[in-house]
């Protein structure tokens, strides 16, 4: 089945500096993954080449099998993209936006999106300009969904919400992919809220991909070392070690595994995948650094 985006060797740069380098990874249809990394990461640079707003510096990046630069209409017609600001015309009210998005869609479905803000109480007769933070996200999330997108890219779209919203919009998500089949890629910083609803995880840090693969696998995987202070090597059934730290008694490891720990002398603890997570991004690289490994979890 051909993937519903795959980079080689993705690369794209601002002048001298790199926000995305060395970038190969395959997201698979109809998956829900989360992209997490810390700002500047080059989370939304990866979703602007896969929308086909920019031209790649280095590598390729396919959608549906195709390039995704330049832009194709017919397959721009398949991709829907809720930028973090939720850009909409202010001085519309929700009728009139939703009228300009059947018109620029061929695949508009109607009922679908006015379904789904009627559920949320949004009065179609307001001005955009007068909905609250979490309303216009919901708004700018209808008009993505109403193109019936193949893939629907969405960066950083709970930013502005607060937790009833939060979970209001995540409710939405899941029931698009469970409707439509749609291949759903989504920033954010709110770890916790995407383990309840994604089975991918991409982290992104230093502009490179540090670890990529199926949430559970992920979790299963990865554990909390703890014993005495030692070097950790991979005798002690550690396949990577993530972030290490020592007290003048004790060392303590988040570490990828292998499988389970021989060492009797390691008290072993399961984690959260926040802390997996935060295990990876607390790893410093230097720019001047190689390129990391990127871990692969099928």
């Amino acid at each position: 089945m051909t993937p519903a985006i795959q980079t080689w060797h993705l690369g794209k740069r601002y002048g001298r500096t790199w926000a995305l380098q060395e970038c190969s990874l395959t997201i698979e249809p109809g998956s829900m993954t989360a992209l997490v990394g810390p700002n500047g990461a080059g989370k939304t640079t990866l979703l602007h080449l896969a929308a086909g707003f920019l031209r790649p510096a280095t590598g390729r990046i396919e959608v549906h099998g195709r390039a995704a630069w330049p832009q194709r209409p017919e397959l721009m017609a398949r991709v829907g993209f809720v930028a973090q600001d939720h850009p909409l015309y202010r001085h519309l009210t929700v009728a009139e936006t939703l009228t300009l998005g059947r018109r620029l869609n061929p695949r508009w479905d109607d009922v679908l999106v006015r379904g789904h803000l009627d559920r949320l109480h949004i009065p179609m007769s307001r001005q955009v300009r007068r909905l609250s933070g979490g309303q216009q996200a919901q708004v700018a999330l209808a008009l993505a969904m109403g193109k019936r997108p193949d893939l629907l890219l969405l960066d950083e779209p709970l930013a502005s919400l607060d937790p009833l919203a939060r979970r209001q919009f995540l409710g939405m998500l899941v029931q698009l992919g469970v409707d439509t089949g749609a291949t759903i890629l989504l920033s954010s910083h709110i770890v916790a809220d995407l383990e309840r609803i994604c089975d991918r995880l991409v982290i992104l840090s230093s502009a490179r991909v540090q670890l990529s693969g199926d949430v559970d696998e992920i979790v299963r995987t990865h554990k909390r070392l703890v014993g005495p202070r030692r070097e950790v090597d991979r005798s002690a059934g550690v396949a990577r070690a993530v972030d290490v730290s020592h007290t003048e008694r004790h060392t303590t490891v988040v570490a990828r595994v292998a499988g389970p720990v021989p060492d009797p002398r390691w008290d072993v603890h399961d984690l959260t995948l926040e802390d997996v997570v935060l295990a990876y991004l607390s790893m410093e690289q230097a720019p001047s650094e190689p390129a990391a490994r990127v871990e692969v979890v099928a």
